[in-house]
């Protein structure tokens, strides 16, 4: 059935972190009706260092974001990995560890990010905050939409970029167990006050099945601090309960020295620690009749990688181009996946090298880590991973045509 309106058709989309408003952006230049809907009060500010990278890089551009990304470059100028008693294992640049490109590849803040996306599109597509998608009844016409406020509204396709725990691809596709890939860690990301002098820089301390770290954002007074473990299953209790994640921590972490105990303590204090499962999303199939997942939701890569932040902007800007160029969404649903696919799953495949050089499990593992690391450059690296632009963007859409909406389901 035909979507007639006054756009190419009414998208809601879930979750306005960095998918959401990139996807939001591209289908309103394309002449879509987008409204964002956010179940937090307000724009997530702070948060911790987050990458840019290759081909995401390019996405930004093409948004007219880049200078100020570029603006906001934390400019990180060291990582210096220590042993179990605190002193220097290795120091080398930090895009030579996350295969990176200095001078192209990007680093900020996770809210800095979020702020430029929002200030690129809040004037143009509509933002409610302070509510989320209860439920979703799919039809003929369009998708009937029941918020966790009571209001109910009707569009014609959902978009799913509310992340990790994804509340459409819940609804939609069924239990994220489903989809989730543990990769055996744990962590706990908090704040606390640098009174260790660092800055532009990380301290990243490892034994082994244990890290943490220290990162200095600049010259902040705030240090944003970081504790890593292995656990052989998802502690499902301590996710719903803030206790018990503070105490598994503490527990994991109670024996070890250097400044674990300071940060533990800091750790236990703080307001908001967050803590979650290392994991990864993988779904055979990204879209269900008119609603689709991009960014986390879909295909979470974990920190592990460092691309999640640049596959939700690659897949934003594929999946609004697609719904552009296909008067069907099976079509254009379709063809995001066909196109992107590839892209993602070499993404998700750089998890080795991550977990490798971030939290080796066992002694023989951290020992060749750091090995490795030892014949690392300390300055920045020419040449990033193939991976990071392995996908050449196609160009934006231009040819204006109306929108149909149209088919049952689409992988």
């Amino acid at each position: 059935m035909a979507a007639r309106t006054d756009s190419k058709g009414k998208v809601l989309v879930s979750g306005a972190s960095i998918a959401g408003p990139a996807v939001a952006f591209w289908l309103h230049r394309y002449g879509f009706a987008v409204t964002v809907v956010e179940k937090s009060t307000g724009l997530r500010g702070g948060g911790y260092p987050i990458d840019v990278r290759g081909t995401a890089v390019e996405v930004a551009r093409r948004m007219g974001i880049l200078p100020q990304l570029r603006q906001a470059h934390i400019e990180s100028r060291r990582l210096t990995f220590l042993d179990a008693d605190g002193s220097a294992a290795a120091v080398v640049h930090p895009q030579a560890v996350a295969g990176g490109v200095e001078g192209r590849d990007i680093e900020v803040p996770r809210g800095d990010l979020t702020e430029v996306l929002y200030g690129a599109v809040r004037d143009e597509v509509e933002f409610v905050f302070d509510d989320s998608i209860a439920a979703l009844d799919e039809h003929e016409h369009g998708v009937d939409v029941t918020f966790r406020s009571g209001v109910q509204r009707s569009f014609d396709l959902v978009l799913g970029a509310d992340g990790l725990h994804s509340r459409t691809r819940e609804l939609v596709f069924g239990p994220e167990h489903r989809f989730h890939r543990y990769l055996g860690y744990c962590f706990a990301i908090f704040a606390m006050p640098n009174t260790f002098g660092l800055s532009h820089e990380a301290l990243i301390w490892n034994t082994p099945g244990r890290g943490a770290a220290l990162y200095a954002v600049g010259d902040s007074n705030e240090l944003h601090a970081f504790l890593n473990f292995a656990h052989p299953e998802p502690p499902y209790e301590a996710l719903r309960d803030p206790e018990a994640q503070r105490d598994l921590v503490a527990t994991t972490f109670a024996d070890d020295g250097w400044e674990i105990p300071a940060m533990v303590d800091a750790m236990v204090d703080a307001d908001d620690p967050f803590f979650d499962t290392v994991s990864q999303v993988h779904m055979p199939c990204w879209s269900s009749g008119r609603v689709a997942l991009v960014g986390d939701a879909a295909y979470a890569p974990s920190f592990l990688t460092g691309q999640g932040s640049s596959l939700a902007l690659v897949g934003a800007y594929m999946l609004a181009g697609s719904l552009a160029a296909h008067r069907d969404h099976t079509a254009a649903f379709a063809a995001y996946a066909r196109d992107i696919r590839g892209f993602v799953e070499l993404n998700q495949a750089q998890v080795g090298k991550g977990d490798a050089a971030l939290f080796p499990a066992t002694a023989d593992a951290l020992e060749k880590r750091n090995n490795t690391l030892r014949g690392l450059t300390a300055m920045p690296s020419e040449t990033g991973r193939p991976a990071h632009t392995a996908l050449t963007l196609p160009e934006p859409y231009v040819a204006p045509r109306r929108f149909a909406v149209r088919g049952t389901r689409s992988c």
